[in-house]
């Protein structure tokens, strides 16, 4: 009988909720990816205690250590925003961005309709996004106010 590879389970990703008193965390975390390509970032306090305060921004966490973080804005009943998903350069390519907006859109179940922005270049986003039914609505040039284009994809129900 042939010896298969065990597979090792990974162990699960949680989620907990950010709030303004973890505004350092944030910012340092949000410096960590900083990417006028791929990433914009939060860049000032004002910037980040906005996001902590308008948004639902959880702390991505593995095996205790946070990883990354993802939030969004509801805009009307039935309409949200994904407002931010990043994940530490350490943690990436380890489908913990796919498992955290998988669970960002189990909780977001029933609403109709689901935006984000992310830059035509970048393209591990995309398929992502792409990947869990999201689709490009349109392309808007300097949508940051940072001379970038950004694509606009929506997910609707």
């Amino acid at each position: 009988m042939e010896n298969l590879p065990q597979t090792q389970e990974r162990p699960p990703l949680t989620l907990e909720r950010a709030t303004p008193a973890d505004l350092e965390v944030y910012m340092a975390l949000e410096q960590s990816v900083k990417n006028p390509k791929t990433y914009p970032a939060s860049t000032t306090q004002k910037e980040a205690l906005d996001e902590l305060t308008k948004s639902r921004v959880y702390f991505i966490k593995k095996e205790g250590h946070i990883v990354g973080n993802i939030g969004y804005e509801m805009k009307a009943e039935d309409s949200a925003e994904i407002t931010g998903l990043m994940i530490d350069p350490r943690y990436q390519n380890q489908g913990i961005g796919r498992e955290a907006l998988i669970a960002i859109l189990d909780e977001l179940k029933g609403i109709k309709r689901i935006d984000l922005v992310t830059h035509p270049e970048n393209e591990p986003a995309l398929a992502l996004y792409q990947s869990l039914g999201f689709r490009i609505e349109s392309r808007v040039e300097d949508y940051y106010g940072d001379g970038e284009p950004r694509l606009v994809l929506v997910k609707t129900t």
